[in-house]
């Protein structure tokens, strides 16, 4: 695929772009109403996103995911299931998102002392980009770690002082015109 959109959210001298003015909102009309975006006349792209984020943990709890040692079972299978399906529902939760034929998800774990890294490449061939999905199926992913674990990272007074979802960010989105 050619890089015609380049990395997401990044200015031409790879710096952070500036953000859009409020005349650039793709999803509101002229009233400033909420509305779907019209991409009926754009031509159909392959278009592929990735996604990347992290949940920290405690280094027991990591140590526990790595032996399959968590009592609710296979924490990552889990894990990688709920990404590749929140990546297949994101229109019914994004309320403008729009359904979109989804003809490949990719998810990569990457353990760390106190972390788990996970990145979800999402690829389709439609008139509209697939980051949101991107997206969900990171964030969406990442929550199940932590309801997978939750047991093992509660406190005595039942918080959660060494979890946290983190860095959630689209690290590339490409589109390449169908036929190019």
């Amino acid at each position: 695929m050619s890089e015609e959109e380049g990395s997401a959210g990044r200015g031409a001298d790879g710096a952070g772009a500036e953000p859009a003015g409020a005349d650039a909102l793709t999803h509101t009309d002229e009233s400033g109403d909420v509305q779907m975006v019209d991409v009926g006349a754009k031509p159909d792209s392959s278009r592929r996103a990735v996604a990347r984020g992290e949940i920290r943990l405690t280094p027991e709890t990591v140590a526990a995911v790595e032996a399959d040692a968590v009592e609710k079972g296979d924490v990552l299978a889990t894990a990688r299931i709920g990404a590749v399906q929140a990546v297949k529902h994101t229109w019914e939760t994004i309320p403008m998102c729009h359904q979109i034929p989804i003809t490949n998800v990719d998810t990569e774990f990457s353990v760390g002392d106190d972390r788990i890294e996970l990145t979800v490449a999402v690829e389709t061939t439609g008139k509209t980009g697939c980051e949101m999905e991107a997206l969900e199926g990171v964030t969406t992913g990442l929550n199940t770690v932590w309801d997978m674990v939750k047991a093992a990272e509660k406190d005595a007074d039942g918080g959660y002082p060494d979890t946290r979802i983190a860095d959630v960010e689209v690290v590339d989105k490409r589109k390449e015109r169908v036929g190019e």
